[in-house]
């Protein structure tokens, strides 16, 4: 039984591939995963939102999305602006728990950044994990601004007792320019070990055995991937 928080720098960095990857790599491996979004945000009632993305991906059909809310905030502030209630992180890990018990892994993907707040508590993603005991995934952008977004999070993290199990790279681009490939570098230094993977960036227009190829490419073996971080840096560098 494994607890899994997958967290990101930013929106728009590549949880929610990310987290369909290792999804489909422990199922091809015949585990059973169970995926938890306890907030999506940014889409009405009846849109496909990120867990269709994974159940699409990855083949995983046991999801639980908790709460969702139109607005695109952050979930606390767009329970608020919709007269909604909040998320109970304590419902979260409840259920987190339950599925632990029943799946040798439970993804739980977190919204926006490390930070972004969940209630009018202030509980966040990273307060979920503690309190799960979880191992936390992080997902950073490779463009501009990347290299400081990923080391405020990595002190986060560190001011609460976490440790990050990676960094991988949620949307390597296809032609790399020297910002990206000069970020390389800064982020492995950053996190004091290799990175845990990369993914690119069109991976999730992918058909399902299509993307299971990418996902063990470009994922290290601690996700169940091939992803040689010395081979990756020599390519870009």
């Amino acid at each position: 039984m494994s607890i899994l928080v997958v967290t990101g720098t930013d929106t728009g960095v590549g949880k929610t591939v990310v987290a369909a990857a290792v999804a489909a790599l422990a199922r091809g491996r015949g585990s059973s995963v169970a995926v938890v979004k306890p907030a999506q945000t940014a889409l009405a009632s009846g849109d496909a939102g990120d867990l269709d993305t994974v159940i699409r991906l990855s083949g995983v059909t046991t999801t639980f999305e908790l709460c969702r809310y139109s607005e695109p905030l952050s979930p606390a502030a767009a329970a608020r602006v919709g007269g909604l209630p909040p998320v109970s992180l304590a419902d979260v890990a409840r259920l987190v728990r339950e599925l632990a018990e029943s799946n040798r892994l439970v993804i739980v993907e977190g919204t926006g950044g490390l930070l972004e707040r969940y209630d009018e508590d202030g509980g966040t993603i990273a307060d979920l994990a503690r309190s799960l005991g979880g191992q936390v995934l992080v997902v950073v952008g490779a463009g501009s601004g990347s290299v400081n977004q990923a080391a405020l999070t990595l002190e986060a993290l560190a001011h609460r007792g976490l440790e990050p199990v990676g960094l991988v790279i949620g949307r390597w681009p296809e032609e790399p320019g020297v910002v990206e490939r000069s970020n390389v570098a800064d982020l492995e230094m950053l996190a004091a070990r290799p990175l845990a993977g990369a993914l690119p960036e069109r991976a999730g227009g992918l058909g399902r055995e299509a993307f299971a190829q990418v996902a063990r490419k470009g994922l290290g073996p601690a996700l169940g991937g091939v992803f040689d971080p010395s081979a990756f840096r020599q390519q870009v560098l």
